[in-house]
């Protein structure tokens, strides 16, 4: 090449340029909204951690594996069987008659995800399964902070996930369960469709769906949000956004039970075959009615009265929800939750397990605490924190009830 050549120089694409500053734009978002939720997601760790190793501690002290606990208990062990083999076991009951134990009672996200992650990392099962349910705690606290700053702040946000961290039943966020994989993507659908962000809301909300029974509430609040979003701007009929978010968030719940009722029962409907065989119904509450008269008349273990008591506080939290007037589809949530909890008949112990991502119930508490003096917020975690930590370690370690 002689000197004398030109080279031409390539005008940068302005079209390049704007997604490369978009993304940079996204990428500081992120990492500032990780900044202001640190703190809070910092005693969300140190309070499950304080409540695991008192829990550990209890379990060596009487001869028991902790790791077996948290990872292959009760519900755990259907999923780690469920990673292992796929779905197809199915156990008579022992005890009960009539009852039949059928694996497609529970979502595939939970188990599919510990088969994923067995696959790639070399741990086993009951280990992958441990990890999916921590780091979706991990991101369920940072949704549900979110969340919480997104309505009144950073102080309401931070005691938010502190409450929800030491609920009595918090262990449960601990364990290889789908409380927290449900409680984290329901969050982030939540705060999508709160900041307007239609389309990742149907699409965490069909993530939602396909990890728990109860994960229809996510999909609820989204055809809340979209009825309202239409009656105040005519205009978003034509936005493509709004109709694949609504689209997409009932699919993956209704598409597992129509697959799991044909492969069960081979009927569309026939997964509430399967539930009504393990001895689960939805009886709009008799069932519960007729445990808790027989607590009050009679007398049972300690978990069973807490379960009962864990249901009347979360009633009056709902109805102090509806006090403060928060946005529709939080509301529609929480109610949709509450409902499917109370409603249910059999495992009375498990309900308020089924509560735990109904956040939404903590958000009067943490608007209280946040107007009170700091000796009562600090009196209050603490109470919070021993009642948690305790009874933690009662559910799994002494107690011999299914969660």
């Amino acid at each position: 090449m002689s000197a004398d050549t030109v080279v031409p120089i390539r005008a940068p694409d302005p079209r390049r340029a704007a997604r490369n500053r978009r993304r940079i734009q996204r990428y500081e978002r992120v990492r500032a909204a990780l900044r202001r939720a640190a703190p809070a997601l910092a005693l969300y760790a140190a309070a499950r951690l304080t409540g695991m190793s008192l829990m550990a501690a209890w379990a060596w002290w009487v001869g028991r594996h902790p790791r077996t606990l948290l990872g292959h208990s009760w519900d755990g062990i259907w999923y780690a069987g469920i990673a292992r083999h796929g779905y197809g076991l199915v156990v008579p009951s022992a005890t009960s008659k009539g009852v039949i134990f059928k694996d497609v009672a529970f979502f595939p996200l939970f188990p599919g995800l510990t088969r994923a992650v067995s696959t790639v990392l070399p741990v086993g099962v009951v280990t992958a399964g441990l990890l999916v349910a921590w780091l979706s705690a991990g991101a369920a606290a940072w949704g549900v902070y979110a969340v919480g700053e997104r309505l009144h702040g950073r102080r309401v946000g931070t005691l938010l996930v502190v409450v929800w961290g030491l609920l009595p039943h918090a262990i449960v966020l601990s364990m290889a369960y789908t409380e927290s994989l449900m409680t984290a993507l329901a969050a982030w659908s939540l705060y999508a469709t709160l900041t307007g962000r239609r389309l990742w809301a149907g699409v965490l909300g069909l993530l939602a769906g396909l990890s728990r029974p109860n994960g229809i509430a996510v999909a609820a609040a989204i055809a809340c949000a979209t009825a309202l979003a239409l009656r105040r701007e005519p205009r978003l009929w034509r936005d493509w956004r709004l109709w694949t978010g609504l689209v997409l968030a009932p699919v993956g719940w209704a598409g597992y039970v129509v697959w799991a009722g044909l492969y069960a029962q081979g009927s569309p409907f026939g997964y509430f075959e399967v539930q009504r065989l393990w001895g689960s119904r939805f009886d709009f509450g008799q069932g519960a009615f007729t445990f808790i008269r027989h607590l009050i008349t009679g007398r049972d273990v300690m978990a069973y009265y807490m379960s009962f008591a864990v249901l009347v506080v979360a009633l009056v939290a709902l109805a102090f929800l509806i006090v403060e007037r928060p946005p529709a589809p939080l509301l529609v949530y929480t109610i949709v939750l509450a409902l499917i909890a109370v409603g249910g008949s059999a495992y009375f112990a498990s309900k308020p397990r089924f509560l735990l991502p109904a956040f939404p119930l903590l958000l009067p508490a943490a608007l209280a605490m946040a107007r009170a003096r700091q000796r009562v917020v600090v009196v209050t975690i603490g109470a919070l924190a021993g009642l948690s930590f305790f009874y933690g370690t009662y559910l799994v370690a002494v107690g011999r009830l299914p969660m």
